[in-house]
């Protein structure tokens, strides 16, 4: 386990390269952002082009869990690293006006970008918060869905973040989360790699 000063590093390094995506998202990153990354989720090209492209240009996500969510009409929904707000907008239009989408974001930079692509569309029951997964701004069981695309793997916060959603969605409620995993070993060099995103 690391201690806390390794963990701080950690967030710190991974927050300035998640934050470098809103900045700058037609730069090389570490990993793979954007709309053809959002297309080979499984994201439809009809889809993206409804979109704010200020938001589809800064995807990080790791799955198209907006997609296969079970979101029904006036469902409460917590969208956890919601990033530029992609997944945020499409559970928003499925929700709809009776409705409420909550998204949240440790980043600033990308919370802007999420705020500027919400003033494309008409969804007042949509709102973009700036917290940590580990402290949820939100009251205990107020919600139905959380859906967390692509946060655990390099947050050291992990079990916080799981009982923050726990408190957060209600007992009958449901929590869709995707991330990455490794099909095989990292080499000795990909481990020790700084500038590997996954080191």
């Amino acid at each position: 386990m690391p201690d806390l000063e390794q963990c701080d590093q950690l967030r710190s390094k991974v927050k300035e390269a998640y934050s470098s995506v809103a900045v700058a998202p037609e730069s090389k990153h570490p990993f793979p952002i954007g709309r053809a990354l959002a297309e080979d989720l499984g994201y439809g090209a009809d889809l993206l082009d409804s979109l704010p492209t200020v938001s589809v240009q800064a995807f990080a996500g790791v799955s198209n869990v907006a997609l296969f969510a079970k979101l029904e009409p006036g469902a409460s929904v917590l969208d956890l690293g919601c990033g530029a707000g992609m997944d945020a907008i499409i559970a928003s239009r499925r929700v709809g006006p009776t409705g409420r989408v909550t998204g949240i974001d440790f980043s600033s930079s990308m919370l802007e970008r999420a705020r500027q692509a919400k003033q494309f569309e008409d969804l007042p029951q949509l709102e973009f918060r700036q917290a940590d997964g580990e402290r949820v701004p939100m009251g205990d069981e107020t919600l139905d869905i959380a859906l967390v695309n692509g946060i655990f793997n390099l947050n050291p916060g992990r079990k916080e973040i799981f009982a923050e959603l726990a408190r957060v969605v209600r007992r009958s409620g449901l929590v869709y989360a995707a991330e990455l995993i490794l099909a095989a070993p990292l080499s000795e060099q990909e481990r020790t790699d700084e500038s590997s995103w996954f080191s």
